[in-house]
């Protein structure tokens, strides 16, 4: 949302397009993360019932998005209505993600988000080379580690997409909703407590 914001300023600044796009993208993340949290309170599914199905709910976004960019075949207008449809589309799927990690994976780093992690990561470097810094390399470094690998890997899946995206143009589309099924399939729950 924050690049969305600054995506807002220079279309309005600049006058570029899209802009109808960005202004509904919040709106459209807000309203998707209330009726989830509605139904899953409603619901008051078991945990890892509750993440399947925000897993599936995902997968049916992307799913929906991929078949709309592939029927639209591309996006040659920024403020047309194949771009805004696929979008909000778009945004709903990460809106989901984003209230999966919090509500389900919360002890995990952010998986949408780098700003606050990179963050973290400086905050932990700069502790490690002062000796007076109120973290213990101990609890810093571990952290560092697994914030790392998020970091590495939120890199490498923009690469990623970007080469698809050059190498298949709105097929790629086809990957998010396939790696999503990869992940509900892999999802193991949680072990019951006796």
């Amino acid at each position: 949302m924050t690049g969305n914001f600054v995506m807002i300023g220079d279309a309005l600044a600049n006058g570029s397009a899209g802009i109808l796009s960005k202004l509904l993208a919040l709106p459209m993340f807000c309203l998707t993360i209330l009726a989830l949290q509605s139904v899953a309170l409603r619901l008051s599914a078991a945990p890892d019932r509750a993440l399947r199905a925000m897993l599936a709910a995902k997968f049916l976004l992307l799913t929906a998005a991929a078949t709309a960019a592939i029927w639209f075949g591309g996006f040659p207008d920024a403020d047309g209505w194949p771009v805004i449809i696929v979008g909000m589309l778009l945004v709903a799927a990460m809106a989901v993600q984003n209230a999966a990690h919090r509500i389900h994976l919360a002890s995990s780093p952010p998986s949408t988000l780098m700003t606050g992690t990179t963050t973290q990561i400086m905050l932990d470097v700069a502790n490690l080379f002062y000796a007076a810094a109120p973290d213990r390399p101990e609890a810093v470094k571990p952290r560092l580690m697994k914030l790392g690998v998020a970091v590495l890997a939120f890199a490498l899946g923009c690469a990623l997409a970007a080469l698809a995206f050059v190498g298949l143009g709105v097929w790629c589309f086809v990957l998010p909703p396939i790696l999503t099924l990869v992940g509900i399939a892999l999802h193991r729950p949680e072990p019951k407590a006796v």
